[in-house]
């Protein structure tokens, strides 16, 4: 017994010497294998970038990328394509209908390739080909983009993919005219209407606008009478631009016979035909019964103006239109030739009558106003009519008529709970009569009651959202300036008080302002609402503002290029490199207008009324630099030293 268990332990000591070399030589054999697969996965690395271009296929449709895209479609005559996202549902549910169409032509003598391109990864090709939207469905004819906007189904798409697929088919031409300084005046003096967009080659707001333009163009071409779409590329055609007072792009403008109007409509095919349809038309629209007008007054919120005529040929009809014109987008315009109509408005052939709604009419002015049109009257003394009158003596501020009807200042609002209701009226009208005896007797304001849930966010920024008073008010006041009336039981003589401490320069504007930052010696100057009158309204000095958001993505890539602006700039004395967070800071001044982010400017130190809007250029030191040295006043250096 004792010699087979010494000869046990001698086996357990013999394996336990023989052990450690079997774990070496598996650890080599192991590192051996795992080199191998490291080597095989560099292998397959270099494989899947060789493969790079090599075109995979889902359920018969063709999986393009930015990598293998170009390679794909060179020398191929037709080929369709769908833009997508994984998780758009309409893409989804256009899947199945897509794989037909790709079996289909697949099927077609030649077969046409059908391909998609997931856009969320593709970005490359997603920016190349302007794609906005998902599905977004292009026919690609030797490499050139056609939109495809018909409907989603087999048999539309492949006739129209056959179609562009024969030999012979040649893309229609352009709807959209091209002018030149060589036959602009010719094309815009004889046309009633035409819309004309000055555009860049390089702006990528042009190139967004271009092709719903061009569909817009095509459905105006089928009106009848037709409405001419043009562009002219403003880079090449500079006089035109400067002739037009082109700024920035895409800027589009309306003629008739060769006068230019602003053009405020939408931007996309359907957006454009309706405005353009209904700017084609007559500005005043003809009232065929008094019943019309009495609804208006009884009923509406603006003021009635109504043109009275014999006919339509009447010399003081046509200055009439002409008058409203260029008015449209802000004015309702009536005419009439009805002889009751006339009667009632107690005018006679060649008359303009403007007249208040009802409710806001009072004691303190005339109920209507009249203008007599004659041959030698200038359309633009119409004009001055409508606007002089447009306002009864307290009128109601509203979202959807503030930027139209009340942008003179200085404003003086009064916020409550504004409701013109049959169970409010008496009591709106009985506040709003306390504010009529004030308004009488300062004709150089403008007075208007205002909802105070419509204005919330205004009256938090005169810090009046908490006051507890049914009744605040406040005043805006030139440039912006805002100014609020400290809580107290209203009435016509509080009111009164705080207008005339107004009037005599004893109110001090309330500014929305983050405070002061403790060390501002950085080479772009911190600028906040409580500092903007002495920065960038400093007349000793030039100033160029960024107002930003801080959560805004163009503005974070700006800053590198902004700083390196101000670092180039910092020994001129007289040269200020300056950013506003316009989110948390007013701005005080109405000439420098923030409508979306960067907002740049350029406040020359003699015009600081005037700023100098940067638009169109690249945002980079170059582009500034250039803007800076064309608009400075006070820079120590020559110009051509930069």
């Amino acid at each position: 017994m004792k010699k087979i268990t010494l000869l046990l332990i001698m086996l357990l000591g013999v394996t336990h010497f023989i052990k450690p070399h079997r774990c070496e030589d598996d650890a080599k054999d192991d590192s051996a294998e795992d080199l191998g697969e490291e080597e095989d996965d560099d292998d397959d690395d270099d494989d899947e970038d060789a493969d790079d271009t090599e075109v995979k296929e889902e359920n018969g449709v063709l999986v393009l990328t930015d990598a293998n895209f170009d390679t794909f479609i060179e020398g191929k005559d037709t080929v369709l394509v769908e833009f997508y996202a994984p998780w758009c549902g309409h893409c989804k549910q256009f899947a199945p209908e897509y794989e037909k169409i790709a079996q289909t032509l697949k099927e077609n003598d030649p077969p046409i390739p059908v391909a998609k391109v997931d856009a969320t990864k593709a970005s490359g090709l997603g920016s190349r080909f302007e794609v906005s939207g998902y599905p977004t469905i292009k026919i690609l004819k030797k490499g050139e983009p056609l939109d495809y906007d018909g409907d989603r189904s087999e048999h539309a798409i492949v006739e129209r993919v056959k179609e562009v697929a024969q030999p012979d088919w040649k893309p229609p031409p352009e709807a959209t005219l091209v002018l030149t300084k060589d036959n602009f005046d010719d094309v815009v003096n004889n046309a009633d209407i035409i819309l004309v967009e000055f555009y860049a080659p390089w702006c990528g707001h042009c190139k967004r606008l271009a092709p719903e333009y061009e569909k817009a163009a095509k459905e105006l071409s089928n009106r009848t009478p037709p409405i001419p779409l043009a562009k002219v590329d403003a880079t090449a055609e500079s006089d035109l631009a400067t002739r037009f007072g082109v700024s920035g792009y895409p800027t589009l403008k309306i003629f008739r016979k060769g006068k230019a109007f602003d053009y405020n409509g939408p931007r996309e095919k359907f957006g454009i035909v309706d405005y353009m349809s209904d700017q084609a038309g007559p500005p005043s629209k003809q009232v065929q019964t008094l019943k019309q007008v009495q609804e208006l007054l009884r009923d509406g919120d603006d003021a009635v103006i109504v043109g009275v005529f014999s006919s339509d040929e009447d010399a003081a009809y046509e200055i009439y239109q002409e008058a409203c014109n260029s008015l449209r987008e802000d004015y309702k315009f009536m005419h009439t030739f009805n002889n009751d109509v006339t009667k009632f408005l107690k005018a006679s052939p060649g008359q303009v009558v403007m007249l208040q709604p009802e409710k806001f009419r009072s004691k303190y002015e005339s109920a209507s106003h009249s203008l007599t049109i004659k041959d030698s009257t200038p359309a633009s003394e119409v004009q001055d009519f409508f606007k002089k009158h447009i306002l009864p003596l307290v009128g109601h501020r509203k979202q959807s008529n503030d930027a139209k009807r009340y942008t003179k200042r200085p404003l003086v609002v009064v916020y409550y709970g504004v409701d013109f209701s049959f169970d409010y009226r008496v009591a709106t009208q009985f506040w709003r009569s306390k504010v009529l005896e004030v308004a009488k007797d300062f004709p150089e304001y403008t007075f208007a009651i205002a909802d105070e849930e419509d204005y919330a966010d205004e009256l938090k920024s005169l810090g009046l959202s908490e006051s507890g008073e049914e009744v605040n008010v406040g005043i805006v006041g030139e440039g912006g300036k805002k100014y609020a009336m400290e809580p107290e039981e209203f009435d016509s003589d509080v009111l009164r008080s705080f207008v005339m401490a107004f009037k005599k320069g004893k109110l001090k504007p309330i500014v929305k302002s983050q405070p002061l930052p403790k060390n501002n010696k950085g080479p772009v100057k911190v600028v906040v609402g409580k500092t903007f009158d002495e920065i960038v309204m400093d007349s000793k000095k030039d100033v160029l503002i960024e107002f930003y958001a801080p959560w805004c993505g163009h503005c974070k890539k700006l800053e590198p290029d902004y700083i390196s602006l101000g670092k180039k700039y910092k020994n001129e004395k007289n040269l200020v490199i300056a950013k506003m967070d316009a989110t948390a800071n007013d701005v005080p001044h109405d000439s420098y207008k923030v409508e979306g982010f960067p907002t740049i400017y350029f406040a020359p130190s003699n015009n600081k009324q005037n700023p100098i809007k940067f638009e169109g250029g690249k945002r980079d030191v170059e582009e500034f630099s250039k803007f800076v040295e064309k608009h400075a006043t006070k820079l120590s250096h020559k110009k051509d030293e930069l």
